[in-house]
């Protein structure tokens, strides 16, 4: 898969990029990141991207000549695709990042992240070029470059290969419930002791405490969550009942 980032900031990936999972999984070519200083396409010699909004008030606005140009030329790079790559705008007024979204993105060969910064990009430029806006939570940041790589870790661990399977089957908001609970050794720590059924053996108890754990810290720390579970048709007879005893109502 191919992240194409468009951004006037491309040293802020340097980190990100080379370490850990991420690392392994461009050295093993299950993805691809690809750097576009946006600055490389202004036409003046100061390489100037922003200017003064119009109407007055606070800040610089992003120009809408070079990051236009930018956003063309990445799209001609190959490789040719029959469906053009979503273009993705970086902005705190997008559609919220979720998982679900995560998964989504996860599906295509290509994408194109802008960064937005300053004040903003050039709305004639949302307009004409971009074709979805995320925003990674309701706060704004200096820039779209943070909210860029929060896009590439969750949708590139997604990547067949990249990360087992099996370790992204249950985890939080793989399937609109939070995760249960993990332990590792030792089996008592400062008095604290590993639940029992976890060292039973039994394998289907285990499965069982697991999903009722993942009930249990939905229903405590996301109920909303459980709510949109429950409408989705995705728990279970048993669920319900085990949330009933628990107080918990639809």
């Amino acid at each position: 898969m191919i992240f194409d980032i468009l951004t006037l900031f491309p040293g802020m990936f340097t980190g990100p990029l080379t370490e850990s999972i991420l690392k392994r999984a461009r050295q093993a070519g299950l993805i691809q990141v690809r750097l576009h200083n946006i600055r490389d396409w202004a036409t003046d010699r100061h390489r100037t991207t922003d200017d003064a909004p119009f109407g007055g008030g606070p800040g610089m606005v992003m120009k809408p000549e070079p990051l236009a140009a930018c956003i063309r030329a990445v799209l001609t790079l190959p490789p040719e695709a029959a469906t053009p790559p979503p273009v993705i705008l970086l902005t705190p007024d997008g559609e919220v990042f979720t998982q679900a979204i995560a998964q989504e993105l996860a599906a295509t060969e290509r994408l194109l992240l802008v960064c937005g910064h300053y004040e903003g990009v050039d709305e004639r430029v949302r307009e004409a070029l971009i074709t979805r806006e995320l925003s990674i939570g309701d706060y704004v940041l200096t820039g779209g470059e943070l909210a860029a790589m929060v896009v590439v870790d969750a949708v590139a661990r997604l990547v067949p290969g990249v990360i087992d399977a099996e370790s992204v089957a249950e985890e939080s908001h793989s399937d609109g419930l939070l995760e249960y609970p993990h332990y590792t050794r030792p089996a008592v720590w400062e008095g604290r002791q590993v639940p029992p059924v976890l060292v039973s053996g039994h394998h289907g108890e285990v499965a069982k405490w697991r999903r009722r754990e993942r009930l249990r810290r939905t229903l405590l720390r996301r109920p909303d969550l459980l709510e949109r579970a429950h409408a989705a048709g995705r728990l279970t007879p048993d669920d319900l009942a085990w949330l009933a005893g628990l107080g918990w109502a639809p």
